[in-house]
């Protein structure tokens, strides 16, 4: 995250321990499918959202160029 980045960081989320979302998991099944990667099960809200962010960056959707 740059200091422009409003976003917080997930290690600071009150939820951050909670079960992941449906919408997280969703997205992650679609952004696994298209980067070939697999998603642990279990994963928490926190974890969900470092992967998210991990994936699209990975992901041909996603990709800024």
């Amino acid at each position: 995250m740059t200091e422009q980045d409003p976003r917080k960081d997930t290690g600071d989320w009150a939820t951050g321990d909670e079960p992941a979302t449906g919408p997280q998991l969703s997205y992650l099944a679609t952004l696994a499918r298209e980067t070939g990667a697999t998603v642990p099960e279990d994963l928490t809200k926190a974890e969900a959202s470092r992967l998210i962010d991990e994936l699209r960056e990975r992901s041909p959707r996603t990709d800024d160029a």
